[in-house]
């Protein structure tokens, strides 16, 4: 008797960027994985993004949010399409990335091999430099400061705390048990705080090496736009008052080397940034976790 491979819904997200989301899509169709669905989700767009993408792929599926309802917000409307549906994972992928025709194919093999295995990730080449390493699968999380960087290097899966969300395989069963991303998150950690909650419920973080994704980084917001200070200070309070030990120390260290490294810098205008963050998390308290 021959098995069927598992099912799995590929989401890209969308907002303004239907020239990165068309090639990502293109790139896709060379998927050699047998059962794959493709859907897109339209995060409040405010040009002809919609349009453009339906007549280049009228066959994928295109859901509307509406307005812009953050990287969580946004990709929990695909992953709840694709859990009603009977998907057996969830496949997050970024608009700006071309994945390898047997990307997929490494990344369900993967967690296949383990039934423990909540979450797998690829690994990301910059899309400008095919042959340097962006992100090998994730990082670790320094939860006194609100720090992590991803590795670049080879690290072995009891490594990771936290892996990178550009190509990241989610397995349907690990999501019902720890629940979607949480949409108190805007832009940035999301991912990073699903993993958090997933080790904790005692699911499996994995790298799959021979998945293979170019990246071409930040093409909704820009490699080095100011606004990136706004999303991350905000993002890493949240993150440290859910997760961290000492929550007051660890959020009180981390604003401070925000701001210390930018007056050394002499980035006034980054510094009303990381206020404007501050204001951002204080939105939203209390912090309660929205993860259905």
């Amino acid at each position: 008797m021959i098995l069927e491979p598992p099912s799995v819904t590929c989401i890209v997200l969308n907002w303004n960027g239907w020239a990165d989301t068309i090639e990502c899509l293109k790139a896709l169709e060379r998927c050699v994985y047998p059962r794959l669905n493709v859907v897109v989700v339209d995060n409040g767009s405010t040009n002809d993004s919609v349009l453009r993408i339906k007549a280049a792929h009228p066959g994928v599926a295109l859901l509307e949010a509406g307005r812009n309802l953050g990287f969580a917000g946004g990709n929990n409307i695909g992953i709840r399409y694709a859990l009603e549906r009977g998907a057996d994972f969830v496949w997050l992928l970024n608009n700006d990335t071309e994945a390898a025709a047997d990307a997929l194919s490494a990344l369900v093999g993967k967690a296949t091999g383990d039934r423990e295995i909540g979450a797998v990730a690829s690994v990301c080449y910059y899309a400008d430099s095919p042959s340097t390493v962006q992100a090998w699968a994730g990082a670790r999380v320094n939860l006194w400061i609100g720090y992590a960087r991803n590795s670049v290097v080879p690290r072995p899966d009891a490594w990771f705390q936290s892996l990178y969300g550009a190509s990241i395989l989610l397995r349907s069963e690990a999501l019902r048990e720890a629940g979607l991303l949480d949409e108190g998150f805007f832009h940035y950690l999301e991912e990073t705080e699903l993993c958090l909650r997933l080790v904790e419920k005692g699911w499996r973080l994995a790298a799959a090496p021979e998945s293979k994704i170019l990246h071409k980084v930040a093409g909704s917001t820009g490699r080095e736009s100011p606004v990136l200070d706004r999303y991350f200070t905000a993002s890493g309070l949240r993150i440290l008052r859910l997760h961290s030990p000492a929550p007051g120390l660890a959020m009180f260290l981390f604003l401070a080397a925000r701001f210390a490294r930018r007056l050394a810098r002499l980035q006034f205008s980054r510094c009303g940034q990381v206020w404007a963050g501050i204001a951002d998390y204080r939105m939203t308290l209390p912090v309660v976790q929205r993860i259905r």
